[in-house]
């Protein structure tokens, strides 16, 4: 985590490149760094909130998705909250708009920009534990399709990482809650 957060964030070095020197996917480098970059920016913020609580904050923020109710997203959005979408997300967003989904920016910043992005979506949307963490994900069929990585501090959404690329889903242990 350390060495790809330093590299990118430090040196501009891009993910493609440190790919290899970690041995891992350039989507899981980025990961990596956003998990690093995530323990420095909070390393003074409230510690996160327990199993039970974490699942609350998800489940609420699944159904207030699935229910348009822009203000109970807000409730539960950090101010500052970023949405970080990997390639294969953006490019199923960019597939799908016809059938009304929204295109998909690799990061949106700030509540209301991610409050939009999830507004009457998530329908089939789940809690779920990612690597022994509660997360989201969209499994059509019990099966992983997207991975919503969710960082929850002092009750609030601070961060969402999408991934949606197969490789990187196949790596990760997901479990429908």
């Amino acid at each position: 985590e350390r060495l790809a957060f330093v590299l990118h964030d430090m040196f501009a070095v891009p993910f493609d490149e440190i790919a290899p020197i970690v041995g891992r996917s350039p989507v899981a480098v980025r990961q990596l760094a956003s998990r690093a970059r995530r323990r420095v920016q909070h390393t003074d913020a409230t510690p996160e909130v327990d199993r039970a609580g974490r699942r609350r904050v998800v489940e609420a923020f699944l159904a207030a998705s699935r229910e348009g109710d822009f203000e109970a997203l807000l409730s539960l959005l950090d101010p500052d909250v970023m949405l970080r979408v990997d390639s294969a997300a953006v490019q199923m967003s960019v597939k799908n708009q016809a059938a009304g989904a929204p295109r998909l920016a690799p990061e949106i910043r700030g509540a209301p920009s991610v409050a939009g992005t999830f507004l009457g979506r998530a329908n089939a949307a789940r809690a779920a534990l990612v690597d022994g963490v509660v997360g989201a994900t969209w499994a059509p069929g019990g099966k992983p399709r997207a991975v919503f990585f969710m960082w929850i501090v002092g009750g609030k959404i601070v961060e969402i990482n999408l991934v949606a690329d197969p490789e990187h889903i196949g790596q990760l242990d997901v479990e429908l809650l």
